[in-house]
């Protein structure tokens, strides 16, 4: 009985088993290889439907394998569909142990099979793992009509959870490459904060040591002074106590001589009685003696007196020799004090101020650690960009060649442009812009647009050509031709009216996302406008002054020149850069050259590839003539930056100030592109500094003559932000 039930259940189970990938709801679309898969197994079942492939229990109930292994093993693992009186153990002697029912035996071999022939190498090795198993499920699933529905509702839920992770899973990718350029911005911020924060503290703190050095030796020269001031105070109180004693002998001994004054006085006197007695004895006439001696008292009276007079206003008087050599050092010590108490006060303030800078400081670092500290606790690790070299098309040649000397901003548009020029190709049609004004003249079209699909060297081959013909008709015509105008009447020219929009929009979007390469990059931004033409052909024309001094220089015609010739032919050609830029071009033009070559071939330096890249040398001009143009404007933004609006007279005179050695015409171009007047017209209109700066932008404005060395005109660093 088991084994005619067995034969019935597999022939039922191989009649009703769908194909994988059929039309139900829950199976994924059938492939070729599914149904050779599905058809092969149908022959294996149908070979062998007549072997027993279920096994049925003691009591005929439906048991999986394997149930008589132990002899109580379903009766101890019931399932709760099962009767009561087979749940109680039984006494009886256990059945012997049966085979792994066929049909099982089938689908275990078939899923070894499959799995054996998946290539688990690919990147979707887990998807075609996984198809086998959905396959022996739906096996599964129709060889039970019983349980069918709940089988195939929880396969259904199964397969719409998958659908969904894989969907939310495909809506996160593109965040990858968001947030690994988030990172690399805010770990750039990072550094640039850091190196700078950390050059002006090592410089603050030298400029601290060196002021507190210079106060303390102020300090030591202050005391010093004071020193020689009391020193000199100390002088002065015992010069003066000196002259009082001065003064008081002087009295003493004028008292003195008074006193012997008088003595001699009263001896002369009694002299005098007795000579007057003697000659009155001897009879000589005394009225005679008496008139003189009475002369003679007036006359030492009077002396007498004015010698006091004389002694009593000049005693306290010093000489004047010595009295004009005390004044003249007490001023030089008075001004001397003065001197230095004004610079300790000037000190004093600075030091007060790099205090005050020293806290400003300190509590800015406070904050830029704590902003350091929260972003590293928020950004992600730097993103490998090896891993791009997987996925790129050239393997990891081509990527590190692509990915050489670049940013991580610069690899993600390198990344963009290779997966959009990937998608590009699949593209078909395009999607017509319309016909509105607003739209360019070589968009203008409604409805779908086929995709010529060109390659790479295709698109810079047509724009070349383009380049050749419009500037060989605007030399003829003399005047410059509109480009968009002239884009569209080329391709009309050559492809003919029907094909010509759809060959326009084809190298519209090559243009628009081959940003890398400077033939499509350059082009797109004159036709969309974001530059204008005449900053293309200014670029042509600095490469071909530096070609033709070159050449000039090469009197062999060799095509190769020295280090020091092609430096010396370089700085002819270009006589306002810098060395700093003369030895940068020199660098960049022995790039591929070994360290004990000398001899540059400068012929091969203007050489581009099959799809307009050129080489280094080039690339660093070209680079060197948008920084300077930017530096030259960052100038004439200074001299303007107290004006909101600027007129042509003004503009004149600040491109004066910043570069007097320009030409009248030169300044009316530069003027007129300002203003977006012609040279010959009027230009007395007043626009805003921002746009006036945006359009010198935009065109060919560099500086003429030597660079003026104005104070507050160099040395500006930075970009200019319109």
């Amino acid at each position: 009985m088991a084994t005619g039930v067995n034969s019935a259940g597999g022939r039922a189970m191989a009649a009703r088993r769908a194909p994988p990938g059929g039309t139900g709801p829950d199976s994924p679309s059938e492939t070729p290889d599914c149904q050779t898969r599905i058809n092969s197994l149908k022959h294996v079942l149908s070979k062998k439907q007549k072997t027993p492939s279920l096994q049925l229990s003691v009591r005929g109930h439906w048991s999986t394998w394997p149930a008589f292994v132990a002899g109580q093993t379903v009766l101890k693992n019931h399932k709760p569909c099962c009767a009561p009186e087979e749940r109680q153990p039984s006494n009886k002697q256990a059945l012997p142990a049966l085979p792994k029912p066929r049909y099982l035996e089938q689908l275990e071999s078939y899923l070894r099979k499959e799995l054996q022939s998946l290539d688990l190498t690919k990147e979707n090795s887990q998807e075609l793992k996984l198809q086998p198993y959905r396959e022996i499920f739906d096996f599964f699933i129709d060889s039970f009509k019983t349980y069918k529905p709940l089988l195939a509702a929880i396969k259904s839920e199964y397969e719409a959870t998958l659908a969904h992770q894989q969907k939310t899973i495909r809506a996160l990718e593109p965040l990858k490459a968001m947030v690994a350029t988030v990172s690399e911005e805010c770990t750039q911020q990072i550094l640039a904060l850091q190196e700078k924060e950390r050059d002006e503290i090592n410089m603050l703190k030298q400029e601290k040591k060196h002021l507190l050095k210079f106060i303390d030796n102020m300090k030591e020269e202050n005391n010093s002074l004071q020193t020689q001031v009391e020193h000199l105070r100390e002088s002065v109180t015992e010069e003066y106590a000196h002259y009082l004693n001065e003064h008081a002998a002087r009295k003493l001994l004028l008292a003195k001589l008074n006193d012997m004054h008088n003595e001699q006085l009263e001896m002369t006197q009694q002299a005098q009685r007795r000579e007057s007695a003697d000659l009155y004895t001897k009879g000589e006439d005394t009225v005679k003696l008496s008139l003189a001696l009475k002369v003679a008292r007036q006359d030492l009276t009077k002396a007498q007196e004015k010698l006091n007079l004389m002694i009593a206003y000049y005693a306290d008087v010093v000489p004047r020799r010595d009295f004009e050599s005390l004044e003249k050092k007490n001023s030089d010590l008075l001004q001397e004090i003065k001197t230095l108490q004004k610079d300790f006060d000037q000190l004093h303030r600075e030091y007060e101020t790099l205090l005050d800078i020293q806290r400003e400081t300190a509590e800015e670092r406070d904050k830029f650690c704590a902003e350091l500290q929260r972003v590293q606790h928020n950004c992600t690790p730097r993103p490998n960009w090896a891993k791009c070299s997987e996925v790129i098309p050239g393997g990891a040649d081509r990527w590190d060649w692509l990915a050489e000397g670049k940013t991580s901003d610069q690899l993600v548009d390198v990344l963009l442009e290779e997966i959009g020029t990937r998608v590009l190709k699949e593209i078909n049609a395009f999607h017509g812009k319309g016909k509105s004004d607003k739209v360019p003249v070589y968009l203008r079209h409604e409805g779908k647009v086929k995709n010529k699909k060109p390659t790479k060297k295709d698109v810079v081959n047509i724009l070349k050509d383009i380049w050749k013909e419009k500037i060989a008709l605007d030399q003829q015509t003399g005047k410059r031709s509109s480009l968009p105008e002239f884009f569209l009447s080329y391709l009309q020219k050559k492809y003919g009216n029907a094909a010509a929009m759809e060959w326009s929009y084809s190298l519209y979007e090559n243009m628009r996302l081959c940003r890398s390469n400077h033939v499509l990059s350059s082009f797109y931004d004159i036709l969309t406008g974001k530059v204008g033409e005449e900053q293309f052909h200014g670029q042509n024309q600095v490469i071909s002054d530096l070609q033709k001094e070159l050449a000039a220089c090469d009197s062999s015609d060799s095509g190769s020149l020295t280090s020091e010739q092609f430096s010396t032919a370089v700085r002819e050609a270009f006589p306002l850069k810098k060395k700093e830029s003369i030895q940068e071009l020199v660098d960049a033009s022995r790039s591929k050259l070994d360290s004990t070559e000398d001899l540059i071939d400068y012929m091969s330096l203007f050489k581009e590839d099959e799809e307009g890249n050129p080489d280094p040398f080039v690339a660093k001009l070209r680079s060197q003539y948008v920084r300077e143009k930017h530096k030259y404007l960052r100038q004439l933004k200074n001299k303007l930056r107290d004006l909101t609006e600027v007129n042509a007279d003004d503009l004149k005179t600040a491109f004066r100030v910043i570069n007097p050695d320009i030409d009248d015409q030169t300044l009316d171009t530069y003027v007129g592109l300002a203003f977006q007047v012609q040279r010959e017209g009027p230009a007395q209109e007043v626009v805003p500094v921002e746009t006036a700066l945006e359009r010198l932008l935009a065109g060919d404005v560099r500086r003429v003559g030597p660079l003026h060395r104005e104070k507050g005109t160099t040395g500006v660093e930075g970009d200019i932000h319109y």
